[in-house]
């Protein structure tokens, strides 16, 4: 896995699936609140006049150079759960974004978040 520091980085750059098909742009990485490590991308998908962010997994992920290739196929990342380009994740939606790519799902001992953006 790679430090958050590092993958801040490449904010902007393409994220792409695992055949080389463009998803998206990077916007922001969410991190595990557990473990302080990179866990889920937001994907800036979308027609200019119609943007959103969609979340997408960062466990097994690459980087190369300009772009981000991700695990999951493109058709699965542009279903997943979205925000408002200029919205904020609500800690109630965070179960239906694990949901959707079938992980495991367990706030904090004390009820809290499990991701933050970064």
């Amino acid at each position: 896995m790679f430090e958050a520091s590092d993958i801040r980085e490449w904010r902007g750059h393409d994220v792409v699936d695992p055949h080389g098909h463009k998803i998206g742009v990077l916007e922001a990485i969410y991190v595990d609140t557990a473990t302080d490590q990179p866990f889920f991308a937001t994907v800036t998908v979308g027609l200019p006049t119609r943007r959103r962010l969609v979340f997408a997994p960062l466990p097994g992920a690459t980087v190369g150079p300009g772009y981000l290739k991700i695990v999951h196929s493109k058709d699965v990342v542009k279903k997943a759960p979205t925000i408002d380009t200029d919205g904020e994740l609500p800690a109630t939606d965070e179960p239906e974004i694990f949901a959707h790519y079938e992980l495991d799902y367990v706030p904090g001992s004390g009820g809290e978040r499990r991701l933050a953006r970064r």
